[in-house]
C-alpha cells in the first residue's frame, strides 16, 4: 500500500469510529436540528445602497447640445463628483403592507451644485383575499416588456435606456387586483384597474389638470406566453391601446414584444418662422426583441424600435438648425430669441431621449470571463437607424468585496452635426461609481 492510500485509509477508520461513538441523540440534535424562526417572515424588510460617483465629460464645442446649454458659458470639459442614498423597504402586518423606496442625491461640477430627496414610492397595499388586493398611494409602474424601452407602458416613467434597472419615480395612483387561476391551456387571468389623478401639486407632470385618468390591463398566460393588453383612458393625455408578450423559446431564449396605438396624438411641431404650433396625428409604435444566455454567460439582449410618436429625421434636423442658427445671432448681436426657442421646443418634445423614429438597442455582459472571478464586462450600443448616428458604453463591472460594486464605464457617441448622437452635449464621458448594498 503506498503512503497515500495508507494515510486514506487510516483517516477513514478514524472517522468510522468517531461516528460510531457519538451518542445517537447528539447526532440527532446537532446534525439535523434547525431554527424554525429564521423561516418565519419578518414583518420589516429593507435594505438599499449608497453610492459615489465621479465622472469627466468632454464637450462637444460645435454640437448643437452644447450650444444651446452652454452657449453663455463655454467649456472643453465637466467634471463632475455625486453621491445618492436610496432606501426601498416593505412592513407587513395582518392583510395590510406598506413599501417604499426613497432616494436622495447631490452632485457637483464646475457649473452648479445640485441636490434632490425624493419619495419614489409609498403605498399601502391591502389583500382582502389571496386573489384580491388594493394598492393606494404612490407607485412605480413597469407596464410593457421591454428592457430598453416600453411603447406600452402607458403610466411608466420613460426609462433611461443607459440604465434601463435603475428604480424611477412613480405616480400618486390607486389600483384594483384581481386574480384568477383555471386549469387548461389559458392557466392564468389577472386584472389591473388603475386610477390617476393630475390635480394641482399631483401628478402635475403628468399631463393637463383637473383630471382622473384610468388605465387597465388584463393579463393572460395562455400556454406558457405572457400577454398584456392595456388601455387608458383620459383627458390628461390621448387615448392610447397597447399589448405585449413575452415566451422562453427554451430555457435560455426569451422573446418579447409590444404594440401600441395612439389615435389622436397631440404633439408640438416647430413652424417655418421658428415658432412652435402643435399637429395632431395617429401613432403606432412597435418593439421586439430577445434574449440569450450562451453556454459561456455571454447575455445578449437586442431590441428594435418604431418610436411612432417620434420625429422624422427632418424634423429632428430643423430643430437642430435652429440652435445653430441662434447660436451664431448670439454671437453676432447677443439676442437669444432663436435660441429661446430652440429651448421651449426641447422641453416640449424634441430634446427628450430617443425622440427619433427607429432605433437599434444592443447589450451584452460578460460572467466571469477567462475565470476572471466576479469581474463582468458589458457592452451597450444605441442606434438611431435614421440618421445613422450612435452611442456606444464599454464597461467593467467588479463585485468581489461583499456587498460592494465597483464600475468603470466609457459612454461615446458619434453622427453628423444635425443627428441625435452628433448633436449631444458630450461627445465622450468616463464615470467611476462606486455602490454599497445594504
Amino acid at each position: 500500500m503506498t503512503g497515500l492510500a495508507a494515510r486514506l485509509s487510516l483517516a477513514s477508520s478514524l472517522l468510522t469510529l468517531l461516528l460510531l461513538c457519538t451518542p445517537a441523540e447528539s447526532r440527532s440534535a446537532e446534525d439535523f436540528s434547525f431554527d424554525l424562526s429564521s423561516f418565519e417572515k419578518k414583518p420589516l424588510e429593507w435594505g438599499g445602497f449608497g453610492e459615489i460617483k465621479f465622472e469627466h465629460m468632454d464637450i462637444g464645442q460645435e454640437s448643437a447640445l452644447a450650444r444651446l446649454n452652454l452657449y453663455d458659458q463655454p467649456r472643453a470639459d465637466l467634471d463632475r463628483l455625486s453621491t445618492a442614498l436610496q432606501l426601498h423597504g416593505r412592513y407587513s402586518r395582518g392583510i395590510t403592507s406598506f413599501n417604499w423606496v426613497l432616494k436622495a442625491t447631490a452632485q457637483q461640477d464646475q457649473l452648479a451644485w445640485a441636490d434632490t430627496a425624493d419619495i419614489y414610492e409609498a403605498a399601502l397595499e391591502i389583500k382582502p383575499m389571496a386573489a384580491t388586493s388594493i394598492t393606494a398611494g404612490k407607485k412605480a409602474y413597469k407596464w410593457g416588456k421591454g428592457y430598453a424601452w416600453n411603447p406600452a407602458g402607458f403610466i411608466n416613467r420613460p426609462k433611461d435606456a443607459n440604465n434601463p434597472e435603475e428604480a424611477l419615480e412613480g405616480y400618486i395612483a390607486s389600483e384594483l387586483d384581481l386574480i384568477h387561476s383555471m386549469d387548461g391551456p389559458l392557466s392564468t387571468v389577472a386584472l389591473t384597474t388603475v386610477a390617476l389623478p393630475v390635480w394641482q401639486g399631483v401628478n402635475e407632470d403628468f399631463g393637463e389638470e383637473k383630471q382622473v385618468n384610468l388605465a387597465v390591463k388584463l393579463y393572460l398566460l395562455y400556454r406558457d406566453t405572457d400577454i398584456d393588453l392595456m388601455v387608458f383612458e383620459g383627458d390628461s393625455r390621448s387615448s392610447r391601446y397597447g399589448i405585449d408578450f413575452s415566451r422562453n423559446l427554451a430555457t435560455n431564449f426569451e422573446i418579447h414584444g409590444e404594440l401600441a396605438y395612439i389615435p389622436e396624438l397631440r404633439q408640438s411641431l416647430l413652424l417655418d418662422d421658428n415658432t412652435l404650433g402643435s399637429r395632431e396625428r395617429s401613432a403606432l409604435s412597435t418593439l421586439f426583441g430577445i434574449r440569450y444566455l450562451s453556454e459561456n454567460d455571454l447575455t445578449s439582449i437586442i431590441e428594435y424600435y418604431h418610436n411612432g410618436a417620434g420625429y422624422s429625421e427632418i424634423e429632428l434636423a430643423d430643430f437642430l438648425s435652429l440652435i445653430h442658427d441662434g447660436y451664431s445671432e448670439f454671437l453676432t448681436d447677443g439676442s437669444e430669441i432663436l435660441l429661446n426657442q430652440a429651448d421651449l421646443a426641447s422641453l416640449r418634445g424634441y430634446g427628450q431621449p430617443q425622440s427619433g423614429r427607429n432605433y437599434l438597442y444592443a447589450k451584452f455582459t460578460q460572467k466571469d470571463p477567462c475565470d476572471l472571478l466576479y469581474v463582468s464586462p458589458g457592452l451597450t450600443a444605441i442606434v438611431n437607424l435614421d440618421d445613422q448616428s450612435w452611442s456606444l458604453s464599454p464597461e467593467v463591472v467588479y463585485s468581489g468585496w461583499t456587498n460592494w460594486e465597483l464600475r468603470l464605464r466609457l459612454s461615446l457617441t458619434g453622427g453628423d452635426a444635425l443627428t441625435e448622437f452628433g448633436s449631444k452635449l458630450f461627445q465622450n464621458k468616463a464615470e467611476l461609481r462606486l455602490r454599497y448594498f445594504f
